[in-house]
C-alpha cells in the first residue's frame, strides 16, 4: 500500500497551482505547458504584477492569481502543488500545502537546512501526502546507461566528478558564503547516491575562494566521502574557472573491479576494461529528461503510488551530504553523517510548531522513512 494519498481518474489532468513565477519559474510554466497529464489552474506569487507578465508571455491567459497557496486552493480546485519559491520559501509554502491536502513537487533543495527537512517529512507522513522534491539531474538517459554500466563492472572503490564553469549569476548565490557547496554541489551528491546505490557515512571537505573569484563566498571546493563498504567518492569542483570548462553535469569516473567507467555529463558513456579499449555504452528509452523527467516522475507516483525517486525522506541524504560538507570545511575536520542527521532531528524537533508533526520527528524512522 502507499505511503501517500493518490489521484484517481486517470482521464483527467492532473490540477496543477504553480507557487514561484521567476526565472526557475518560467522554465516550470513552459515545462508544464508540454505535459498533457497536467492542468496550469493558477499561480502563487507575492509579486502579482510579474505573475501576470509571465502567465501573458507564456500564453497562459487569464489564470487565477494570488499571494498564498491558501487564497487559491478552493477557487482553482487544484490537485497539487508546484513549489518554485526561493528555498527560504520552502519549508512555509510547502507545509501549507500539505496540510491543505495537497501533494507537492518541491525544486531543489528541499528546505535551507536538514532540520526543516525533517520537518517537512513529518508533515509528509502526518498529512498523507507525497513531497518530492525535483533533483533534475537524475534523469538523464545518458546517466542511466552509465549507471547499468557501472553496477556491470563490479565493486566501486572510487567515484569522482569534477566540475569547472564559470557562470556569473549575480544575485543572492554571489552573495552565499558557500555558493559551490550548497546551490551546486547538491546535484552531483545526489547523483552519487544514485549511481553507488549506498549512503555516505562520513566527509572531508576543503572549501576556498580563489584571488580572482567574483563571489562573496568560497566558489571552489575539494570534497571526499566515505561510502558504506569502504568506497569512496571525491568532488572537484569551481564556479570560478573559464577556460576549458566542464559540462553542468561534470565530468565522471568511476574506478571499479573490472576497469573504469566514465561520462562527461552530456555524451555517450563509455567502459574501459582491464588490459581492453574504451567502447560507447549506448543509452536507450524516451524517456522525458531533467525538469520534465520530474514532473512525469510526479505524475506517475501520484497515478500509481509508486514511491518515486526523489521523495522527501529519500532526498534528505543528499541535503545532509551538502550540510556535512559546510560543516567539514567550517571545522576543517571529518564529519560524520549520523551526528549532522541527529543533531538535525533535534533541532527540528525543538523548532517545530505542530504538535502532531513534533511527535512524529520523535520517531527514529523519520531519517530514512521508517
Amino acid at each position: 500500500m502507499s505511503r501517500f494519498a493518490t489521484i484517481g481518474d486517470p482521464h483527467r489532468p492532473i490540477r496543477i497551482l504553480q507557487v514561484g513565477a521567476g526565472g526557475m519559474g518560467r522554465a516550470w510554466l513552459r515545462n508544464l505547458s508540454k505535459n498533457a497529464d497536467v492542468e496550469l489552474v493558477g499561480i502563487v506569487d507575492l509579486d502579482l504584477d510579474g505573475a501576470a507578465r509571465a502567465a501573458a508571455e507564456l500564453g497562459y491567459g487569464e489564470l487565477p492569481l494570488g499571494r498564498s497557496v491558501t487564497e487559491l486552493a478552493a477557487e482553482t480546485r487544484a490537485d497539487a502543488v508546484l513549489n518554485v519559491t526561493i528555498p527560504v520559501a520552502h519549508h512555509p509554502v510547502t507545509t501549507e500545502a500539505l496540510f491543505l491536502g495537497m501533494p507537492v513537487l518541491s525544486e531543489k533543495p528541499a528546505a535551507p537546512s536538514v532540520a526543516e527537512a525533517l520537518s517537512l517529512a513529518a508533515a509528509s507522513e502526518v498529512t498523507g501526502q507525497l513531497l518530492m522534491i525535483s533533483q533534475s539531474r537524475r534523469y538523464y538517459r545518458t546517466l542511466t546507461a552509465y549507471k547499468a554500466a557501472v553496477q556491470e563492472m563490479g565493486p566501486v572503490g572510487l567515484l569522482t566528478n569534477r566540475f569547472f564553469k564559470a557562470p556569473h549569476f549575480g544575485g543572492f548565490r554571489e552573495e552565499m558564503a558557500y555558493p559551490l557547496l550548497i546551490d551546486m554541489a547538491i546535484h552531483p551528491f545526489d547523483v552519487a547516491r544514485y549511481l553507488l546505490d549506498a549512503e555516505p557515512v562520513a566527509v572531508y571537505a576543503d572549501s576556498f575562494n580563489p584571488s580572482w573569484s567574483w563571489f562573496g563566498g568560497d566558489a571552489g571546493a575539494a570534497v571526499t566521502f566515505e561510502f558504506e563498504s569502504g568506497m569512496r567518492f571525491q568532488y572537484t569542483g569551481s564556479w570560478v574557472s573559464g577556460g576549458h570548462e566542464t559540462s553542468w553535469n561534470g565530468s565522471w569516473l568511476a574506478s571499479t573491479e573490472q576497469g573504469t567507467v566514465t561520462w562527461d555529463g552530456e555524451g555517450v558513456p563509455a567502459r574501459t576494461t582491464v588490459g581492453g579499449e574504451p567502447t560507447a555504452v549506448a543509452a536507450s528509452g524516451e524517456q522525458p529528461e531533467e525538469i520534465a523527467g520530474s514532473l512525469a516522475e510526479f505524475v506517475s507516483a501520484l497515478r500509481t503510488g509508486v514511491q518515486p525517486s526523489g521523495e522527501v525522506h529519500e532526498n534528505i541524504g543528499s541535503l545532509a551530504m551538502v550540510e556535512a560538507a559546510v560543516l567539514s570545511a567550517a571545522r576543517r575536520e571529518r564529519v560524520l553523517l549520523a551526528d549532522v542527521l541527529a543533531s538535525a532531528r533535534a533541532q527540528a524537533a525543538e523548532a517545530e510548531q505542530r504538535a502532531e508533526v513534533r511527535e512524529r520527528l520523535s520517531h527514529e524512522g523519520i531519517v530514512s522513512g521508517g
